[in-house]
């Protein structure tokens, strides 16, 4: 597995919890610069599709996998195509003086 990488299994069972109890607080993500870095540098991904999720510690996440030229998602341990997630939520990792924030 990669740096910053969740299973299958993980990311499954975060996005159900999501779809479950959706948070409406949370207005924004801090993603890392290598999770962008890592998932782009797998082998045929040209785009990034971003799934909403809940962890085991009801903190909301967005999960990161790399996606092909034909809009399918890469998800293949066995070919170094992870799910990747150490983003935070806004809130509490929130830039208060963005025009985005204060509205």
């Amino acid at each position: 597995m990669s740096q910053n990488t969740i299973t299958l299994a993980q990311a499954q069972q975060w996005a159900k919890n999501w779809r479950d109890n959706p948070d409406p607080s949370v207005i924004a993500f801090l993603i890392p610069e290598i999770d962008l870095t890592q998932v782009m540098a797998e082998r045929e991904t040209v785009d990034v599709r971003t799934y909403l999720g809940i962890d085991d510690d009801n903190k909301c996440k967005l999960m990161i996998v790399g996606v092909n030229a034909s809009g399918n998602d890469l998800i293949d341990d066995s070919k170094g195509q992870y799910i990747y997630d150490m983003t935070t939520a806004c809130q509490p990792d929130c830039d208060v003086n963005s025009p985005l924030f204060n509205i």
